[in-house]
């Protein structure tokens, strides 16, 4: 692929529209390469490794299905709403990739309880599958962010964008939003990591919000924590977020 550098430079003048599918893709990227990881360098005959390796599998295959619906809900919807049939080829791809999370947490799930003789032949059965998995949903979801925000900035101001986000943030459970927080928060740029937490920290309840940064404090670094702290007006000292 060619680079347009002047092409770029036009973009970089432009004013940032509300992006919905970049923090969430940013999460999915890291949560399918560590798992990914996870599952090439496992021992199998180590059983609580394998376990948490399998386990990671099955978590992530959860958020994934989770994230597909989410996005038929809302995103596909409001596509449709103002361009009919210019989802249709990625709701395809999420039939797909639901039937794809399915196989891939039901092997999960055999290699935990496989004999010792077959786990290292499914294991590996089961890395290079979940490559294939992982290679077609990075493709994916470039087509989501180029060619859906087209059409989304193209149809709808960022005020209604933000409509539609709020009402799909509001449907994730607790427990499904920590999973976010977790393969999110540490992957974002640090702007993108402060804007985000400011805009949750005048929204979520002061304790709910707390937890969520004690939550992901152990996955930053040092100076991201330290920088992240500064910007939220707290403490920079590890387990001082919610004074």
């Amino acid at each position: 692929m060619n680079i347009d550098l002047q092409e770029l430079q036009q973009l970089a003048a432009v004013q940032p529209r509300l992006d919905l599918y970049g923090g969430i893709h940013k999460a999915l990227r890291a949560f399918m390469a560590d798992t990914l990881l996870a599952l090439g360098r496992v021992d199998v005959e180590d059983a609580p490794a394998l376990a948490a390796a399998t386990r990671q599998v099955v978590d992530l295959m959860d958020l994934c299905v989770s994230h597909l619906r989410h996005e038929n809900e809302f995103l596909h919807t409001a596509i449709e709403a103002r361009a009919p049939g210019a989802s249709s080829a990625i709701a395809h791809d999420h039939g797909d990739h639901e039937r794809h999370t399915a196989q891939l947490r039901a092997a999960a799930l055999a290699l935990r309880e496989a004999s010792d003789a077959l786990r290292p032949a499914l294991c590996q059965a089961l890395y290079r599958e979940l490559a294939v998995f992982v290679a077609d949903n990075l493709r994916h979801m470039h087509v989501e962010e180029t060619a859906h925000n087209a059409v989304l900035w193209a149809r709808y101001t960022d005020a209604e964008l933000a409509q539609i986000h709020d009402a799909l943030l509001a449907t994730i459970p607790p427990a499904e939003m920590a999973v976010v927080a977790r393969w999110m928060l540490p992957y974002l740029n640090p702007a993108e990591r402060l804007g985000m937490l400011r805009e949750a920290g005048s929204k979520m309840p002061q304790p709910a919000f707390h937890a969520m940064l004690e939550g992901v404090r152990p996955h930053l670094a040092t100076k991201d924590w330290a920088q992240l702290a500064r910007g939220l007006g707290l403490p920079p000292v590890p387990g001082l977020a919610g004074v």
